[in-house]
């Protein structure tokens, strides 16, 4: 999902009565205190019936009707899909259709329900400040992963393997096995040292020849953040032959990591 996008169309939705538009912010965080019993649950009814109740002492017929179908929409999008509900929930809606943008995600909001002309955006807006489109490069000697990120979830993963008897970096797509070998080119146990010994006296110019595949990647991702993480020296080797700026360094290996607790870890938002 590109949130640009999103918000720059939604900027432009106004609705004149008796249509409204439906904003749910719902904060579904089981980390945060206020969740552990799923209190979300009492604040997402709470939030409908207000309007509910309101509506039924002062809107038209039409107004109403709008909410009941906004409502029954909402709530079947909840129950459909509240196992893989992470720390909030954004729905924006009206009853005629014409607006519908329901969304799980990995940073936390305020719960807040609205129904006025033009969709309220402003925290929507504020994630997207505090996580832009963000590239993490995880380097681990003979290889380089690439997670490309937007507001905490994970969108893609390129690996990037050193054939050592090639020489040439070879790029795949999709998670990072953590069992993967180091290489077919004596990298087993038996021939640690001598890898070693190796990579050290070529990294700079291995590392050289990569950078501009990592750059490419960047530039195709549209990464405004980038964070590089893994040995202090790879990582220096690494920046210098990148074009693209790096916000920040984490000096840990992550590599054989689960991407989102990468993020978890490196990003804070």
């Amino acid at each position: 999902m590109d949130l640009n996008k999103e918000i720059n169309k939604l900027e432009n939705v106004h609705l004149e009565k008796p249509q409204r538009i439906f904003t749910m912010y719902l904060n579904t965080d089981p980390s945060d205190p206020e969740q552990q019993g799923r209190e979300w649950k009492i604040h997402l009814k709470n939030g409908l019936n207000n309007f509910e109740s309101y509506l039924k002492e002062g809107g038209d017929s039409d107004e109403k009707r709008n909410f009941w179908a906004v409502k029954d929409k909402v709530e079947r999008f909840i129950e459909n899909n509240e196992q893989q509900f992470a720390k909030s929930v954004v729905v924006i809606a009206s009853g005629d259709d014409t607006v519908w943008f329901a969304e799980r995600f990995q940073m936390p909001v305020k719960s807040e329900f609205f129904w006025e002309e033009s969709p309220v955006l402003d925290q929507l807006k504020e994630m997207r400040e505090d996580f832009p489109k963000t590239g993490l490069i995880l380097t681990q000697k003979n290889q380089i992963k690439c997670i490309d990120a937007n507001l905490g979830m994970v969108n893609d993963t390129q690996l990037f393997e050193l054939d050592l008897n090639t020489e040439d970096w070879r790029q795949h797509q999709g998670p990072h096995q953590a069992d993967a070998s180091m290489g077919k080119g004596g990298a087993k146990s038996s021939k640690q040292d001598e890898f070693q010994e190796r990579f050290e006296a070529n990294r700079y110019r291995w590392y050289k020849s990569v950078a501009p595949k990592l750059d490419k990647l960047a530039k195709e991702y549209e990464w405004e953040r980038i964070y590089m993480v893994g040995d202090k020296e790879e990582l220096k080797d690494l920046e210098d032959n990148m074009n693209k700026p790096v916000d920040d360094f984490v000096n840990k290996n992550l590599l054989d990591h689960e991407e989102h607790h990468v993020i978890k870890d490196v990003v804070k938002a």
